[in-house]
């Protein structure tokens, strides 16, 4: 049963992606930057509504107040591609992601990038290239969006912690901004380069926003690294069950469950 729901999804993935992406290059280039956005955005809003039917994905949101109303970086744990397309779904502000200028070149997904406000980093530039991410990314913010990272730069395994690399939080110290810290649980039922996928519920916890002011990018980087791993720790102990005995975790209420 889970190999006949993963394999629905993925034909679902196939069929669907390819004819939105084409809808979207034909009434891109006559709608405004938000639109085109909420456009993309409703392609993750239909996938995660999807993911719950085929896969039986659902999702919690906890701290969902903690999102300021202001430039903010978010910067968040990354296990999987669900994340990926479900931030742009549940956030309330459009996003801004940070990715390298290469996927601009990918088939109908890069096609579609390339026509949003999104921050991409050539790497040709050299050590100018985090200069023109700043320009990009606090352009961006002026105008109403988040810009979000992964600390981590790729995908981790469940119960595995990556190195959190600087570049998240030399963004928001330069451009000022709040860093919120992100923690979620979707390695669990969508885990990296798997094809299959598991029923479940993806606890997603949004920490306090960490001001940027007065911190070196290393003391930002450790503090955000700091809480999103105690945060995994709480949200999902299983994961680290040599761990698990010494840990007090403190409940708290989902905001949101679906």
């Amino acid at each position: 049963m889970r190999f006949l729901r993963s394999l629905l999804l993925l034909v679902y993935l196939v069929v669907f992606t390819v004819p939105y992406a084409i809808a979207c290059f034909i009434a891109f280039p006559f709608l405004h930057a938000d639109r085109r956005y909420w456009m993309a955005a409703g392609w993750c809003r239909a996938t995660l509504v999807m993911v719950r039917w085929l896969a039986g994905i659902r999702y919690e949101i906890q701290g969902f107040e903690n999102l300021p109303d202001g430039p903010a970086v978010l910067l968040s744990k990354h296990q999987s591609a669900w994340e990926t397309f479900a931030f742009p779904a549940l956030m309330p502000r459009p996003l801004c992601y940070v990715f390298k200028r290469e996927l601009l070149f990918v088939p109908f997904f890069g096609w579609t990038l390339g026509m949003l406000k999104m921050v991409h980093i050539d790497r040709k530039e050299g050590k100018n290239a985090f200069d023109s991410v700043t320009r990009q990314g606090r352009a961006r913010m002026e105008e109403g969006a988040w810009v979000i990272m992964f600390p981590e730069g790729t995908r981790t395994s469940t119960g595995t912690q990556g190195k959190y690399k600087t570049g998240g939080a030399r963004f928001a110290v330069a451009t000022g901004a709040p860093a919120v810290p992100i923690a979620h649980n979707a390695g669990r039922v969508w885990p990296r380069n798997s094809f299959m996928k598991y029923p479940g519920v993806v606890t997603l916890s949004i920490g306090q926003p960490i001001d940027s002011t007065g911190l070196t990018p290393e003391e930002l980087n450790t503090r955000v690294e700091n809480w999103i791993e105690a945060e995994m720790r709480r949200i999902d102990p299983d994961a680290y069950p040599a761990e698990a005995s010494q840990a007090t975790p403190l409940p708290r209420s989902p905001n949101l469950t679906r």
